[in-house]
């Protein structure tokens, strides 16, 4: 079944968009798994973001995760930041190569560096930001059926810009510190996390401003980042009837040629190939000695006419045969074998004139 990926900057909303879409896909029966940063790392660590060695190792983590559950029953939803074009088009090729639709769900925070221009990332530097987050629930990596719920407490991104503070921040919240966020009581006890285990999903400023100057945006011209979706903030709906038309409606890609198994053939083939062509060119140099133009040749081995226009020589003759046995041998099989004198024929006919 499809692969959906989002993608996005943190605190963008894509946890709420994917569980909000798994809940859609698994009130229809459908079997569901989410495949996110906790379930390969066992909770959510933002410094993985700041080690290239470890976000490496993490990206490799996802992508095997991912394609232990892609097939064609089930549905995968990979929930990560994937702001790397290179790593979306491997996910492009485990779709492909499972035969499988997939789309890309871009998620945006209006008015955050998600949404903004570089330039605008280097005039927000100096800019003194603070965000608490708060964890949620995982299923353990455990297939995600109807009836089942996943508890996902949504984050609280509380900022403070040029040492104002804006209206949704707390009054106890100073500028100079973040303190670990008291958990709701909807909260179920084996979900919740230690303090130490909240800081470490921690994303300093600097470590935004460097995902927002990294961050490759999905273009919808690439193959691998189409169908895309945009959706800005938590306000705008999800198009479930686009998400599900685009999973279950449309085609997988097409696979590479080089990838696919030749289909097979006997092993006299070639010989066949080569006895056959060599027949209908020794038939046509000796038919063309007592022919006129507009005459129709009747060659050995074909049920066909060649119309003959011109005095053809052996040279030209032989080129055009090594042509025509280079595609054949691309595209043997044996059900051909009666008409190859035929196919050569028309070949020879297409391209003489």
């Amino acid at each position: 079944m499809p692969l959906v990926v989002f993608c996005g900057l943190p605190h963008s909303g894509k946890s709420s968009r994917a569980e909000e879409l798994r809940q859609v896909l698994a009130n229809e029966g459908r079997a569901v798994y989410v495949v996110d940063d906790a379930t390969v790392l066992g909770e959510e660590d933002a410094t993985v973001y700041g080690d290239s060695a470890r976000e490496k190792a993490l990206r490799g983590a996802l992508r095997a995760a991912v394609e232990r559950r892609l097939s064609r029953h089930d549905v995968v939803i990979l929930d990560s930041l994937n702001y790397i074009k290179g790593f979306r088009y491997e996910l492009y090729c485990l779709a492909r190569a499972a035969r499988t639709p997939l789309c890309l769900v871009y998620c945006v925070r209006p008015g955050s560096l998600s949404g903004g221009t570089r330039e605008e990332g280097a005039e927000n530097r100096s800019r003194n930001v603070s965000v608490s987050w708060r964890p949620r629930g995982e299923e353990e990596g455990r297939p995600l059926t109807a009836g089942t719920c996943v508890l996902r407490e949504p984050y609280t991104a509380n900022s403070v810009i040029n040492g104002r503070a804006q209206a949704h921040v707390p009054k106890e919240l100073e500028p100079e510190e973040t303190r670990t966020p008291d958990f709701p009581a909807l909260v179920a006890p084996e979900f919740e996390k230690s303090a130490k285990q909240v800081s470490s999903a921690f994303y300093p400023p600097e470590l935004l401003e460097a995902l927002m100057l990294r961050f490759e945006a999905p273009d919808s011209r690439n193959r691998w980042d189409r169908p895309l979706f945009t959706l800005v903030g938590l306000e705008e709906p999800l198009p479930l009837a686009e998400i599900q038309a685009a999973l279950f409606e449309n085609r997988a890609p097409p696979p590479h040629q080089s990838t696919q198994s030749q289909p097979l053939a006997s092993g006299s083939f070639l010989h066949n190939l080569d006895q056959v062509t060599s027949q209908v060119l020794a038939g046509l140099m000796e038919a063309q000695k007592n022919a006129v133009p507009g005459d129709l040749l009747k060659l050995p081995g074909t049920t066909e006419h060649l119309r003959f226009t011109r005095l053809l020589s052996m040279a030209e003759l032989s080129r055009l045969r090594r042509q025509f046995i280079s595609y054949t041998k691309m595209h043997p099989n044996n059900e051909n074998l009666p008409q190859l004198a035929n196919m050569f024929l028309q070949y020879l006919s297409q391209s003489l004139h």
